[in-house]
């Protein structure tokens, strides 16, 4: 009798909930739920934090730096909440689009992108449109002289633009199915310089046109980042050195300026006011992280007798935001980068990645 009551007792407590860390399951899943983290999970209060500069408060697009329309109702119709998650977690590397998840070293958690999903879903209309049988048939080569007139001078020689859509992006072409592709190319964006072109090709030119398009995509990097916050780090850069010659009038400093300054061994602090995940892959030399949304959270740490110039991609619309925020708290000399960390490259003036 006491070997039976001993199994049930280990049976009961089998089945017990754990006191521990692990009552709601992994502790260390995405999935679990965060309402007692503390962490935001306001959809409208994410977007507005983190969207909103680009994308408009509505949705509208075209705040910064091309960023497309997402309430547009032509565009909801073919993104699926898959797709919208993964363009959120991973962003468009190589574009002023930043990756936003975790575990690219972004803020937001994955609770909190459905969150945002969803506040962007309800401004759908319809259903999500199946385009998964949607199958392509068709040869590059011949759509050529068709993307040349149609579609190049939006979108670029080769799908790559600085100021539209680049379809040409490997996480795009990851995500974006054949039938995504033609959809976009037959309806356009209603209510955008994007034209639907569904009744001036013919179904085999479009059909071409998709196989061009994915003929560009490429393996997506994998290479692991580190999760999580980035501490700030040294501000200042040369302690003993001269002040910048840089103007009191105005609020921009050029990246030749910012350069010359640097080589004459000048005293100052650069800030990446992109979210960390950009600063982790690659930044200017010497500047700390110190992103757009969280300014002023680091105001106790920013020394105000030190010129700051703040850059990000856009080119400085999340710099201008930056910058404002250290204005608006008393900070007199602080300048904003005006071509923006993409001509900083193209220059092949020094960057660095987070070790």
């Amino acid at each position: 009798m006491r070997s039976w009551w001993i199994i049930v007792l280990l049976l009961w407590c089998m089945g017990c909930p754990d006191d521990g860390p692990s009552a709601g399951g992994d502790e260390d899943s995405v999935g679990t739920d965060s309402s007692d983290s503390g962490e935001e999970l306001d959809g409208a209060v994410l977007y507005s934090t983190y969207c909103s500069l680009c994308h408009g408060p509505v949705g509208e697009g075209f705040k910064a730096d091309g960023a497309n329309q997402l309430a547009n109702q032509s565009w909801l119709d073919i993104a699926s909440d898959v797709f919208i998650t993964r363009s959120i977690v991973d962003g468009r590397p190589g574009t002023s689009m930043s990756a936003w998840g975790w575990e690219r070293s972004g803020p937001l958690s994955e609770p909190q992108v459905d969150a945002m999903v969803a506040y962007i879903r309800a401004w759908h209309e319809g259903e999500v449109l199946d385009l998964s049988g949607v199958t392509v048939d068709g040869i590059a080569e011949r759509a050529l002289p068709t993307w040349e007139f149609k579609c190049a001078s939006c979108h670029g020689e080769a799908g790559g633009s600085a100021d539209f859509m680049s379809v040409n992006n490997p996480v795009f072409l990851r995500d974006a199915s054949d039938g995504y592709l033609k959809q976009s190319i037959v309806e356009g964006r209603p209510g955008t310089v994007m034209l639907g072109f569904g009744d001036s090709l013919t179904a085999q030119t479009i059909d071409d046109l998709v196989v061009l398009i994915r003929s560009w995509q490429v393996p997506v990097d994998q290479t692991p980042v580190k999760p999580g916050p980035v501490e700030l780090g040294a501000v200042e850069i040369n302690p003993d050195g001269p002040e910048p010659d840089f103007s009191t009038e105005g609020d921009f400093v050029s990246v030749d300026e910012l350069k010359a300054a640097l080589d004459a061994g000048a005293r100052l602090g650069i800030l990446d006011a992109r979210p960390a995940s950009d600063y982790v892959k690659e930044h200017i030399s010497g500047a700390v992280s110190v992103p757009f949304y969280e300014a002023s959270k680091y105001l106790d740490q920013l020394p105000q007798d030190l010129w700051l110039v703040a850059y990000c991609a856009c080119p400085h619309a999340e710099s201008g935001a930056a910058a404002k925020v250290l204005k608006d708290n008393g900070y007199t000399q602080v300048k904003v980068l005006d071509e923006g960390f993409g001509v900083w490259k193209e220059k092949s003036y020094p960057t660095e990645a987070l070790d």
